[in-house]
């Protein structure tokens, strides 16, 4: 049985920016068990050089990730939709256990499937070396970015 996860393609302008927020909270949960249901179990990813497929390896991927990212609080930006695929950018600000830190932006193209999991997720991303002086997401890591917290273009970014 495949559990639907709305909103459904074909995405709206509006459905599109419910969707791009709902990815951008359940990531900040840094729940890697969580994160994995938004995808269909045979999920391709491509992440900077590294290729994914199926929930187990996403779990593994993204648990690994969080690890070595520590304080990682990321922002989420429609770039354009159709049908069922979506185009975003991204940053996302974390430091190492070394306490370097650092904003990493990117770009991603995701094709959902018609419950709306995503099928294909390919990401893009560099890595910025930052001071910590330098950040600019600043909200309790416990809780989603809170509504009145800047986006990326509120930000320059």
């Amino acid at each position: 049985m495949t559990t639907s996860r709305p909103p459904l393609p074909p995405f709206t302008r509006d459905t599109a920016i419910q969707k791009v927020r709902a990815a951008e909270d359940g990531w900040n949960t840094r729940n890697a068990e969580k994160v994995s249901l938004a995808y269909t179990e045979d999920s391709r990813w491509r992440n900077r050089a590294d290729f994914v497929q199926g929930r187990a390896a996403i779990v593994a991927f993204l648990s690994k990730k969080w690890v070595r990212e520590q304080q990682y609080r990321l922002i989420k930006e429609l770039w354009a939709f159709e049908g069922n695929r979506i185009a975003v950018r991204f940053a996302y600000e974390w430091h190492d256990d070394s306490g370097n830190w650092f904003r990493s932006y990117g770009n991603e193209n995701w094709e959902f499937d018609e419950h709306g999991l995503m099928r294909a997720r390919h990401a893009s991303i560099n890595d910025l070396p930052i001071k910590e002086s330098e950040r600019k997401f600043h909200w309790d890591q416990s809780a989603p970015r809170p509504a009145d917290h800047p986006g990326l273009s509120d930000l320059g970014l």
